[in-house]
């Protein structure tokens, strides 16, 4: 018979984030549809009693938790002796975790320690006659494929997005009891501490994972335009206006990115973080608006999972005409950009006013 743990961490201000409720949903399923299997839950953070007590209530039998200050910031060292430490308490032989930075860090590690295996990128999974049957992504998530393992403990990290979150209104009543673990940390974690974060203010973050839009640039706002100049400060300002205004996420093409490298002009606040498709990075949102982009395979593989994609493009022969996006606008994306501006800006005034 199956052990199926739900393994989660809790965020900065000791929630579960919306990829552990992703991912509840998917344990959930499975619990269901392998009949006879135990569920039990983990949580690791440094103040886990509230949201350990919300997991109590998703039917599981059983909730181990791990918290203290040692487990606040997010560490190799310590995650991974945590996430053992609950794997062997429960005696898991599936767990179903967030795909999240933090546990696909540390959990191979754990799996290694354990005997078990790891997939990463599991998109859905799901069990008949007693196998589980999981679909993932390989490749820079190029190649889709299914799989079963026999190995155990298998752990499963599931891709953000993949799945709804569990809401509040789908928990029973009846809570499950809270075990507290002990964990005694490994020397390495005693020697690693982790001194501030660094991260830009709220205002400034131009990568938004759960941001409504993702606004998408290509080097087709650094080349020279009808006057036969380029305008590079005023492709920033309107874009960081924006942004600013609809809190939408920014992506960008390989080739915008790769030009401060070339010793061309490029725009400034953007990374390779902020490259779409080339570096395996699938943004999941709701609506996609590329602009000067050209729509290449490495974009458009960046793209399939958004759901309603527009682009504004000069060229009325670009890649992105030819079926890739749901609505093409051939105009020129400044004057688009700064129309756009204006509307929000005027918008923002009249709620202002109201």
């Amino acid at each position: 018979m199956e052990t199926l743990l739900h393994l989660a961490h809790t965020e900065s201000d000791g929630s579960l984030g919306k990829a552990a409720l992703e991912a509840l949903r998917v344990a959930l399923r499975l619990k269901r549809e392998l009949g006879d299997a135990r569920f039990v839950c983990g949580l690791v953070g440094a103040d886990a009693r509230r949201a350990a007590e919300r997991l109590a209530r998703s039917g599981a039998e059983r909730v181990f938790a791990i918290e203290g200050e040692d487990f606040r910031p997010s560490r190799y060292a310590s995650d991974r002796a945590a996430a053992e430490a609950i794997v062997r308490s429960a005696g898991a032989t599936i767990v179903v975790a967030p795909g999240t930075s933090r546990w696909n860090r540390a959990l191979p590690g754990a799996s290694q320690r354990l005997g078990g295996r790891t997939d990463t990128h599991v998109v859905a999974a799901e069990a008949s006659d007693g196998k589980i049957a999981v679909s993932r992504w390989f490749y820079r998530q190029r190649i889709h494929g299914t799989l079963e393992r026999t190995s155990r403990p298998w752990f499963l990290l599931i891709e953000p997005g993949a799945e709804p979150p569990v809401g509040e209104g789908e928990l029973a009543r009846d809570a499950a009891p809270i075990e507290g673990i002990e964990v005694a940390l490994p020397e390495e974690a005693r020697r690693t501490r982790v001194l501030r974060i660094e991260e830009p203010a709220p205002d400034e973050q131009t990568i938004r994972p759960d941001a409504k839009l993702l606004f998408v640039a290509g080097a087709g706002w650094t080349k020279k335009q009808a006057d036969g100049k380029t305008h590079v400060p005023e492709a920033e300002n309107l874009i960081l206006e924006f942004l600013r205004r609809t809190k939408a996420s920014l992506g960008s093409t390989k080739s915008l990115v790769d030009l401060q490298g070339e010793g061309q002009a490029a725009l400034r606040f953007l990374t390779h973080l902020h490259q779409v498709g080339q570096t395996g990075s699938t943004p999941r949102h709701p609506k996609g608006l590329a602009t000067c982009c050209h729509g290449e395979e490495p974009h458009v593989v960046g793209w399939r999972f958004i759901g309603e994609r527009r682009a504004v493009n000069i060229d009325p022969a670009c890649g992105w005409t030819r079926g890739k996006a749901d609505v093409v606008y051939v105009a020129d994306a400044f004057q688009v950009l700064a129309e756009l501006n204006r509307t929000l800006a005027e918008e923002a005034e009249r709620r202002a006013g109201s």
